[in-house]
């Protein structure tokens, strides 16, 4: 594949940050356009498109790391960026503690894209805009006895293009087209009050993927059952019970209480004021149990058509499937070069940028609960009494990652072996290590769902898949939000 960008631009700047001594230079170019349509209750409220195109360039000297950026493509653009990065290292290097290096990986030297089946320039604004007609009709047609408060839609497409050069060999060009379908929407009932629903819906690749979805489908049954939670819907419980998880609820779980807290920069407390710290502690990594032998959670950017993926990081690094639990126990942390380094493994290609301006940093790709072999009919037949959470309406986590929060939108009584009555707002309120060691059963069910992770100071954002299939969790106590 081609670049926008002239290489030797990005040699020439390795060089200049080499001769004013820096011990290692990263030099990323980076190109993302965006594409967005929005409306609201089937009228379009904005079409846009923005482009963000620069280099960012990342030195190690004296053992101190510096970033500088710029969108001024030429070859004294760069090099003043160079000289930045290189001045900004030097000048923090009397403050570390101790001196940052990289660990000895090998870097790749590669190029690789991902071809859409459809062009996205054939999914034209008025395609999308009848796509968005489309679902706010399909909401608003779908209730009997509730009214829609309001309906608003996004759909996105992001084209990501990078050219990686290190100064120790590593060369990666990739591109890297991604789409993106937001529906949020509110029911309303007089007496019984309110739901809100967001559905997503994302991959790389092009808008083949929305044939594929049928999210008009998938609305109109998600808005009919949402419409009987809001009106039938009985409170939970009061007694333990076995509780049946859904991939979505699963998905975000795995993201909150097993991604964030094996990042490694976590572990090392470097993210504390910024995005939170870690319940996991380094001598924790590859002994310490923190759920029951069904209980293995996978990140891989490597995964065909998911959000998240991406085969070299931002260092160069190649990507591979990480297992940061394994058979309940604590096993791999999310690495760049120099965490790796400190942890004496190497990196595991976790090195990430939201764009050029931007550093990377430890970040997930496609997180999920890998799945079992039974079947969903077998995770329930012998529950006498229990509660199926099918989706989310909200969620909190606290910043070591251990206690944690989810509130139920579409859920249902299980009565012996059968789903029954749907269930109003039950509320799962439980630490990591609880929730985890209560694994009982885990059906081959796997889905995955799109999210934009955020993290870093100043903060990012970038594409994610989490998933996983339905689990049984046993002898739990909910809540409600009343």
């Amino acid at each position: 594949m081609s670049v926008t960008i002239d290489e030797s631009l990005l040699h020439g700047a390795i060089s200049r940050a080499s001769s004013l001594g820096a011990k290692y230079v990263e030099v990323r170019y980076q190109r993302d356009v965006a594409t967005e349509t929005v409306m609201r209750e089937g009228n379009v409220i904005g079409v846009g498109k923005g482009v963000s195109e620069g280099v960012g360039i990342r030195v190690i000297v004296n053992g101190s790391l510096g970033f500088a950026s710029t969108n001024e493509l030429t070859r004294e653009g760069l090099s003043r960026a160079a000289e930045i990065a290189v001045s900004r290292a030097r000048a923090l290097a009397p403050l570390k503690r101790s001196p940052i290096e990289f660990s000895d990986d090998r870097v790749g030297r590669a190029s690789y894209e991902v071809i859409p089946k459809k062009s996205l320039e054939d999914f034209s604004v008025e395609d999308r805009i009848v796509l968005g007609s489309e679902l706010h009709k399909a909401v608003v047609t779908s209730v009997k006895e509730v009214g829609v408060a309001v309906t608003t839609y996004t759909f996105e497409d992001h084209v990501q293009e990078k050219l990686i050069v290190t100064s120790d060999g590593g060369y990666v060009a990739s591109k890297v087209p991604r789409v993106f379908i937001m529906l949020n929407f509110i029911l309303m009932h007089q007496q019984r009050g309110s739901i809100q629903r967001v559905i997503e819906w994302g991959a790389s690749g092009g808008p083949e993927w929305v044939s594929s979805w049928r999210p008009v489908d998938e609305v109109r049954e998600e808005v009919r059952n949402l419409e009987r939670v809001l009106i039938k819907g009985v409170e939970p419980p009061k007694e333990e019970v076995d509780v049946v998880l859904g991939p979505e609820v699963v998905g975000l779980l795995v993201h909150e209480s097993a991604g964030h807290p094996m990042e490694a920069d976590r572990i090392l407390g470097r993210e504390a004021a910024q995005a939170g710290e870690s319940y996991v502690k380094p001598g924790m990594v590859g002994s310490y149990r923190v759920g029951s032998e069904l209980v293995t959670v996978v990140e891989d950017p490597t995964v065909p058509g998911s959000y998240g993926y991406y085969l070299f990081d931002d260092e160069a690094v190649p990507a591979r499937p990480r297992y940061l639990y394994r058979d309940g126990v604590i096993y791999e942390a999310l690495h760049n070069r120099h965490t790796g380094r400190v942890f004496g493994v190497g990196s595991n290609g976790a090195a990430r940028a939201m764009d050029y301006a931007s550093e990377p940093i430890i970040r997930m790709s496609n997180t999920y609960f890998k799945p079992g072999d039974m079947g969903f009919e077998e995770l329930i037949e012998d529950i006498s009494q229990g509660v199926y959470i099918k989706s989310y309406m909200e969620w909190n986590i606290d910043d070591v990652r251990w206690n944690q929060r989810y509130v139920g939108l579409e859920a249902y009584m299980i009565r012996n072996g059968e789903l029954a009555e749907p269930v109003k707002n039950p509320v799962l309120e439980i630490t990591t290590k609880g929730l985890y060691s209560r694994v009982t059963g885990v059906d081959r069910n796997l889905k995955f769902f799109p999210g934009m992770c955020g993290k870093g100071e100043p903060a990012q954002g970038v594409p994610v898949w989490f998933g996983g299939p339905n689990i049984r969790v046993s002898k739990v106590r909910l809540g409600v939000v009343r």
